[in-house]
């Protein structure tokens, strides 16, 4: 939408309700802004999972890969507690060696030192099924412990690998999915949510919060599965071991769960601010580039800065918050992992001694202490990412689910029966407000034949641009009727409406390409090269393309920075020619360019318009003289309408708005004193 559209559009909305605010608030200015309130975070998360359903086979696959990787790490301190023992039977028996003859029974020795009154060590002893008096470390069996200790790491390294590359590939293709449905959303949104957005919360959403849904998706979905399967797993592995170890160590998992909950509770509503001033603070830097320009010549740096350190400040202190909050998680964590190592440790060492453990089991079930709070810190500090992440996809749902435009009929009626599109637009009753309680325009009637020029003049906000708004359906009539060549325009599909038409605003829209390129963007079917040369020639580009060094192959980026605003505007103007519409709809078309070239642009306009139906938005009266119908336009209704001649002559509203452009400056030169 042009500037002038947009500040027309926005003065209609403002008189009938729908005033935007700083930003562009209005009824539904808020809307696709999270508020402070605590976000559906379950339901957050079923939506994604529902999302990830294609990718469901990878799931399992990384599942299952999650579960032999958890299985053979689990495995792994048991095999090395295996080589524990070997190493003190070892030690022990050498050390036996010296105080009774070799190869004596380990039951002998205990019961010697018994009779010794040393039960302690009797025990322990006892429990040492593998020690042989007189005999060191079994290498051989050692060895193969540590062999078997190796393979089970690496097999569980390569499924581990295998786990992570199938996880980015499931969450990548899913982010692929999402993207291509947000890019479908934004084509069937309506004109009037996007007038009511601002840009930059827009493209956050579209860019920043895909982003960091993607890395959290990446980061925690397969360590969530690997995490609670190693809770399972040890879990498992610690009650084989010694069930009263295992219930210590389980006195922890309340407390770890109160925590956890409580910082979760306390960090996510800075999350959601985090993100909503992301998006704020995205929309402000998007505007001031763009309008820099406009900034500078009206000594706005200190307010736009101003404005900037307020959102920065805002987004500064809400990631703070988010970040400090989250981040006690895994101190916090820690503290209680090693309180649980502390009481496994005692515990233990005086199960050990009394001889109903071996020290590799306990040096076994102290690794599995650890590998049992580590998945529950794990899944803590994944929190962080995880609210951050559900945050961001809540942002993301947020504008899929915007309300929608009307959808095209399921079975579409084609003027002409297809045949080309003649161009007879009729308005019939048209009735449109942007608010119920407020009309904008009422019971307007207006025929346009084939091939005719219809010039609308008005003041700013008197309806202008809406209507041609209406015939483009970018915003639907409340009543009434609009067709094209006897068929209702929404019994057409849009493409087929707007297929037709040809649109040149004063606001010109280039895009990053060649100078050939952003002209033939609109062409349909083939266009030969003299066509194309032809039809630039008519509307004055060729002679100024020619001029610079690659003529049609000039890089321009998505400004046009490289041109003037007048060549810019012709460049929009052949866009619209080429296209070769059977409508055409110049909003300001020429408010750009010098008057030299206003003139030729005129006479090509005049030309070009021969066989087509022209509306022509004008302020400059200057521009639309030799209109077939002019439509004066006042609060949304047509109060006058007739040629240049019969208008003036009437002596209404076109005439004062005519003595208003050219005879006060005719008088006020008149009345210039002469020079001395």
């Amino acid at each position: 939408m042009s500037a002038d559209q947009d500040a027309e559009t926005t003065r209609e909305a403002a008189r009938s309700g729908a005033r935007r605010g700083p930003g562009g608030g209005g009824p539904m200015g808020g809307m696709g802004m999270p508020t402070e309130k605590a976000m559906n975070f379950g339901e957050s998360l079923k939506r994604f999972a529902a999302l990830m359903r294609p990718e469901r086979a990878r799931v399992i696959v990384l599942t299952l890969s999650g579960i032999v990787s958890v299985a053979l790490m689990v495995a792994g301190p048991k095999i090395l507690g295996e080589a524990t023992d070997v190493i003190f039977d070892g030690v022990v028996g050498r050390m036996l060696a010296g105080q009774v003859p070799a190869g004596t029974p380990v039951d002998q020795v205990a019961d010697g030192l018994r009779a010794q009154g040393q039960d302690q060590l009797a025990d322990m002893l006892a429990g040492m099924d593998g020690v042989v008096v007189g005999q060191g470390i079994d290498t051989g069996a050692l060895v193969t412990i540590l062999a078997w200790a190796v393979g089970v790491y690496v097999a569980a390294f390569l499924f581990g690998w295998w786990q992570a590359r199938i996880t980015a590939i499931a969450v990548q293709n899913t982010m692929r999915t999402l993207r291509a449905d947000v890019e479908a959303k934004l084509h069937r949104i309506p004109l009037s949510y996007v007038d009511k957005q601002k840009r930059g919360e827009i493209l956050s959403r579209v860019t920043n919060d895909i982003d960091n849904a993607a890395q959290t998706a990446t980061q925690t979905l397969a360590q969530l599965v690997t995490s609670l399967l190693t809770v399972v797993g040890v879990l498992a592995m610690m009650f084989w071991i010694s069930w009263i170890l295992a219930l210590v160590a389980l006195v922890t998992v309340p407390l770890t769960v109160v925590v956890t909950a409580q910082i979760a509770r306390r960090s996510q509503p800075q999350f959601i601010r985090q993100w909503a001033s992301t998006g704020r603070l995205n929309a402000h830097i998007e505007e001031m580039f763009t309008g820099h320009a406009l900034v500078k010549v009206y000594g706005q740096q200190g307010a736009s800065a101003a404005t900037f350190a307020q959102e920065n400040e805002q987004l500064h202190d809400s990631t703070r918050s988010a970040q400090f909050i989250s981040g006690t998680m895994q101190p916090v964590m820690g503290f209680i992992g090693n309180l649980n190592y502390v009481l496994i440790a005692v515990i233990g060492g005086l199960r050990v001694a009394s001889g109903q453990l071996s020290i590799g089991d306990v040096q076994a079930f102290i690794q599995y202490s650890r590998q049992f709070t580590q998945p529950l810190a794990q899944v803590a500090s994944m929190m962080n990412l995880l609210q951050s992440g559900v945050a961001s996809i809540e942002r993301v749902f947020e504008l899929l689910d915007a309300p929608e435009q009307e959808p095209d009929p399921a079975d579409p009626v084609v003027p002409n029966h297809g045949g080309p599109v003649r161009g007879r637009v009729v308005f019939d009753g048209v009735e449109f407000a942007y608010s119920p309680d407020k009309p904008l325009i009422t019971g307007l009637d207006l025929t346009a034949e084939p091939g005719q020029t219809v010039a609308i003049v008005g003041p700013t906000g008197a309806g202008k641009t809406t209507l041609v708004n209406l015939l483009m359906r970018f915003y639907e009539v409340n009543a009434g009727h609009i067709t094209l060549d006897g068929v209702d325009v929404r019994e057409m599909t849009r493409d087929t409406l707007r297929g037709g038409i040809g649109m040149v605003l004063q606001d010109t829209w280039l895009f990053k390409g060649t100078i050939e390129e952003n002209l033939r963007y609109g062409v349909r079917g083939e266009l030969s090269r003299d066509e194309f040369l032809a039809a630039t020639r008519a509307c004055h580009v060729d002679p100024f393309v020619r001029t610079l060094p690659d003529g049609y192959d000039t890089q321009l980026d998505d400004e046009g920075s490289s041109l003037s605003a007048g060549e810019k505007q012709l460049l929009t103007i052949a866009r619209a020619f080429l296209a070769d519409p059977a409508i055409l709809v110049l909003d300001e078309a020429t408010s750009s360019v010098d008057t030299r070239t206003e003139v030729l642009v005129q006479e090509a306009m005049h030309r070009l318009r021969q066989g087509r139906t022209a509306f022509v938005i004008a302020h400059r009266l200057s521009t639309i003289r030799d209109a077939d119908v002019i439509l004066v336009m006042e609060h949304g209704d047509i109060v006058e309408q007739g040629s240049h001649e019969e208008l003036l002559a009437a002596g209404g509203a076109y005439a004062a708005l005519y003595q208003s452009q050219f005879a006060a400056p005719l008088a006020s030169e008149e009345e210039a004193p002469a020079p001395a």
